[in-house]
């Protein structure tokens, strides 16, 4: 639906919250500082919220509305998820985005891609960037590089429907996904 008139970026990776502190800093950006005690898509919710209400260029924040599917599908690949966890969560996501409770970013920034485990790099830079690449832009932790990234962002195509997006996740193989896609 993309209700926000500002640029919404979610930070994801290792070390979100001293990267999105130092950013503060800037300008011509907003950082949403969210409960982090708060469930992961509550916390999507109120940053979507928030974001309908925002009038900056940028609005960074790391409350990714697809968290719960990235865990469950994450532990599904490893082999330590109990069955039936990422078709719940699925589920759960694509309710909430269905009916505009939750939106997806304008923007993934990817921190230290390198450093994430294999199975969970294979989610942001596979399963989420196969759908819009220029969605998804791999950043170093550091808040410059971050600024420099959003300076650079290209525009493009709006992320496919909820239910295209998430479908077949149990089936989208971690170093396999991607493959042969643009």
């Amino acid at each position: 639906m993309q209700r926000a008139s500002t640029t919404v970026v979610v930070v994801v990776g290792r070390e979100t919250g001293g990267v999105l502190r130092a950013l503060d800093r800037a300008a011509n950006v907003r950082v949403l500082d969210l409960d982090d005690e708060a469930p992961p898509l509550d916390r999507a919710v109120e940053a979507t919220r928030l974001a309908a209400s925002a009038h900056i260029p940028y609005l960074v924040h790391d409350a990714d509305p697809l968290a719960v599917v990235a865990d469950a599908w994450v532990r599904f690949f490893d082999g330590e998820g109990p069955i039936g966890e990422l078709e719940v969560a699925v589920t759960e996501t694509r309710a909430r985005l269905r009916t505009g409770a939750i939106e997806l970013p304008d923007y993934y920034a990817v921190l230290d891609p390198e450093t994430l485990d294999e199975t969970r790099r294979h989610f942001w830079l596979g399963v989420v960037h196969r759908d819009v690449p220029a969605r998804v832009v791999p950043v170093p932790s550091d808040p410059d590089a971050l600024l420099s990234a959003l300076g650079a962002l290209t525009p493009g195509r709006w992320w496919s429907p909820a239910d295209e997006l998430l479908e077949g996740l149990d089936r989208a193989v971690p170093d396999q996904v991607g493959a042969g896609r643009s």
